[in-house]
């Protein structure tokens, strides 16, 4: 089984072609920054930065809404290749096929960090509706009772 599930952040805005002839279709290319469990020796975050690559509806989904430094939740495949470059040199690639992309964050939580400020949306508002807050987690209104929630 060839299956990959990667969350990282996007390094820059997607690069956008289309392939010719009659049936063209859109090819998006982007790299994605995901970082190691583990620190290096000097307590520095290491990340590594994985290639990836979006046919048809994926990379039309890419060209729209996707720019540097939003956080993905990418599942492909892995898909090795090579060419032989103008000077002879044969050159060998990996690539991630993406097979589904999803946002990892929040739009106001996305924009509340690029502008540096907090990703906490505050709670108080009486729409009836969760909270999301920057951890990724929801802050559940008072009065849902448990029989409302999906996980039980």
């Amino acid at each position: 089984m060839n299956k990959v599930i990667l969350v990282g952040r996007l390094t820059r805005d997607p690069d956008i072609r289309y392939t010719q002839g009659q049936n063209s279709m859109a090819v998006a290319r982007y790299t994605l920054a995901v970082d190691r469990r583990r620190t290096s020796a000097d307590g520095q975050r290491e990340a590594d930065f994985i290639g990836c690559v979006a046919f048809g509806r994926q990379a039309e989904f890419a060209e729209r809404y996707l720019h540097q430094g939003t956080k993905l939740i990418v599942t492909g495949r892995i898909q090795t290749g090579s060419y032989t470059r103008q000077d002879g040199q044969k050159v060998y690639t990996t690539d991630v096929v993406v097979e589904d992309q999803e946002f990892a964050e929040s739009k106001a939580s996305s924009e509340g960090r690029q502008q540096g400020g907090s990703s906490y949306s505050a709670p108080g508002r009486d729409n009836g509706m969760a909270d999301e807050i920057g951890d990724g987690f929801m802050n559940i209104p008072d009065g849902v009772e448990d029989e409302g929630l999906p996980f039980n």
